[in-house]
């Protein structure tokens, strides 16, 4: 982080770079800065991973091939295996879309009582040397 002084009041404050930024989804306006809100950084790449992994193939116009298939797994049957696959299809799927993650691991738990599988992802960005977690939450509901 830079440190930067004003020479006016000659307060030290921290600037943290921005190496990615993305909009958030809805587009809202900052009340003060009158600019659209945006996520930075490991937001930023949490947000698009999470974005993801939760769209199907072919739900994106003219991207047919952008990603994941996680939806028809969540409906199997809970076994190890299945929690397999679904680990190696996260990591297939940030590999192949998300240039700016590099996976380290994916751990995958399933609740069979509430229905629903946590997928507790662990990746670097390109910029950052400390890993960064993500845990996302997969519901059967339809």
């Amino acid at each position: 982080m830079a440190v930067v002084q004003r020479k006016d009041i000659l307060t030290a404050y921290k600037v943290q770079p921005e190496y990615y930024s993305d909009f958030l989804d809805d587009f809202d306006i900052h009340p003060v800065k009158k600019d659209l809100v945006r996520y930075t950084n490991e937001n930023a790449v949490k947000r698009s991973i999470k974005n993801l992994l939760m769209t199907n193939r072919g739900e994106r116009l003219f991207q047919n091939d952008i990603g994941s298939d996680i939806r028809g797994l969540l409906f199997e049957h809970a076994t190890p295996a299945t929690e397999q696959m679904l680990a190696d299809l996260i990591k297939n799927t940030i590999a192949d879309y998300e240039p700016r993650a590099t996976v380290e691991s994916v751990d995958v738990s399933t609740s069979v009582d509430q229905h629903y599988m946590t997928a507790t992802i662990i990746f670097t960005i390109i910029n950052k040397q400390e890993p960064v977690t993500l845990e996302v939450v997969l519901d059967r509901i339809r």
